[in-house]
């Protein structure tokens, strides 16, 4: 008789089971691991780009209004992308590139909303308008960094700027919302609990004014930063370490 070698359905069976319970355990720890990996991503860049903000305005090569005080910038004004603007119109005829840029390449490409994308996340800077309002920055052009027909107020942008970043896919990419702004201080908040187009997560993004509380509204870019309290978008904010 010849012996036979092989497996028996049973034994396969059992293996299959094995596998099983192991991609059970597995799978969601990766997934868990790979959000808190963009998340931790996420909040790298902003310090950068808080520290990029301040080495663009110590060196006053934008001053719109020629007072000596240099004003904050826009992503691909960081990132040599494009000449430092030199109207307030937004306008940069006659202006340069920064060289060396202060914020990484990867911030020259911008989508249809002004959006870098990152590690599942998205970025959006802000600076003020005349009205304390944000002008958002133009993708495209290359002889204007902001959109609206509302000028950027040269005063407010040597103090004030705001920049948020959230996942391009909620629960896929990353669970929290992120943002800073010119005192350097990052907040967070779990947007779980807000759905629809005005949920913060995909290239839709939210309101400007969210992180800021009392006073105000969603288009302002004035206030005090909601760190450990209520924002404008009546969800808690906390404090990142």
């Amino acid at each position: 008789m010849k012996k036979q070698i092989g497996f028996t359905l049973i034994e396969l069976m059992i293996v299959v089971a094995i596998i099983a319970i192991i991609a059970a355990i597995a799978i969601p720890n990766l997934l868990s691991a790979r959000l808190n990996a963009n998340e931790t991503a996420a909040i790298s860049t902003l310090r950068n780009i808080s520290s990029a903000q301040a080495q663009f305005q110590a060196t006053g090569k934008a001053d719109v209004d020629g007072d000596g005080a240099g004003e904050f910038g826009y992503f691909r004004e960081l990132s040599g992308g494009v000449a430092v603007r030199t109207a307030a119109s937004g306008a940069n005829t006659g202006g340069s590139t920064l060289n060396p840029p202060v914020l990484s390449g990867a911030f020259r490409t911008l989508n249809s909303s002004a959006q870098v994308t990152r590690s599942g996340y998205l970025f959006e800077m802000y600076l003020p308008d005349v009205a304390g309002g944000v002008q958002g920055e133009e993708p495209t052009s290359t002889t204007a960094v902001h959109t609206s027909s509302s000028n950027l107020s040269a005063d407010m942008a040597e103090t004030t700027w705001a920049c948020y970043s959230w996942p391009a896919n909620y629960a896929t990419s990353g669970n929290r919302t992120f943002f800073v702004n010119q005192a350097g201080d990052i907040v967070s908040k779990d947007h779980s609990a807000i759905t629809g187009p005005g949920g913060m997560y995909g290239s839709g993004g939210g309101a400007a004014g969210d992180a800021f509380q009392g006073g105000g509204n969603g288009n302002s870019i004035t206030g005090q930063v909601a760190v450990g309290t209520i924002g404008r978008d009546s969800q808690r904010w906390k404090q990142v370490n």
